[in-house]
């Protein structure tokens, strides 16, 4: 124990100090690009930003799939969720063990098994020449659907693992009370099992929104330069283009959502919690 607080805070001061230097420095730099030209300060890189018809597109396909992945996964995970928590220990071992193998995996090497799979040639168009749907295989890959599916894929395993650690805490006669009293599968669900998991949804929520916003591998392999999105948007403007500013505004957008999420998800909480 320490003598008191002074003490406590001049042995932190060393690592913030490092932290600060190592972590925030080169974030708070990076940002400040997109705010200053010509020595002073303005939002005119964002107003040139926007300005184009493209980068307008790709901003808003970027957030609208982070929120499609977040809501299906939401979806998936809770039931995923409910069904494991209510297997034996042994079975309900094994299922997470299962769900954790993914994350142990390159997300490189999971982005380009949908090569396989999506491919004029893959799984999935065999499938489905094989059964005559389709005279000609379907293009898959290099759209939104491909790289939805791909961060569904890559981020679902974090949602299902929040979700079971929230049922796992939740009391286990909530839901035979609830039906007891009367209540259907959808009422147990809005009025009991979400509002005692919700801290499980936000963190799920913000690990998902927050990935899907930032990833670049999965983006980049399966839309490629025919769907794009923010952080390939990113890497043609640091590579091909050299503009640094346009990137500093990407960047910028791109934490300013991440944190603007996790606060609004707390707060959709909080406000629930105090009903």
């Amino acid at each position: 124990m320490y003598q008191n607080r002074a003490e406590a805070l001049a042995l932190a001061l060393p690592a913030a100090v490092f932290a600060a230097l190592v972590f925030l420095l080169p974030v708070v730099v990076l940002l400040s690009e997109g705010l200053r030209m010509d020595a002073s300060w303005t939002l005119d890189a964002f107003t040139a930003f926007f300005s184009e018809s493209l980068n307008r597109t790709v901003f808003m396909r970027t957030f609208r799939l982070g929120l499609e992945v977040t809501a299906v996964s939401a979806v998936i995970g809770y039931a995923a969720a409910f069904a494991i928590v209510n297997l034996p220990p042994k079975g309900k071992g094994r299922m997470i063990g299962l769900l954790t193998l993914p994350l142990m995996i390159s997300p490189v090497a999971r982005t380009y098994a949908w090569i396989v799979i999506l491919g004029r040639t893959g799984i999935v168009n065999k499938t489905i020449t094989g059964l005559g749907l389709s005279n000609t295989p379907l293009r898959l890959l290099f759209t939104e659907t491909a790289i939805f599916i791909g961060l569904l894929q890559l981020f679902l395993p974090l949602m299902i693992l929040s979700l079971i650690s929230a049922l796992e805490n939740m009391p286990k006669d909530a839901i035979p009370a609830a039906r007891v009293l009367g209540a259907n599968w959808f009422q147990v669900f809005w009025k009991v099992i979400l509002p005692l998991t919700r801290e499980g949804l936000v963190v799920g929520g913000t690990l998902v929104f927050t990935g899907s916003l930032t990833a670049y591998i999965t983006p980049a392999v399966l839309g490629g330069s025919k769907v794009l999105m923010l952080e390939t948007l990113l890497y043609q403007q640091v590579s091909v283009a050299n503009n640094f500013v346009s990137a500093s505004v990407i960047a910028f957008m791109l934490i300013v959502m991440s944190f603007a999420a996790n606060i609004l998800l707390k707060r959709l909480a909080t406000a629930k919690k105090k009903r």
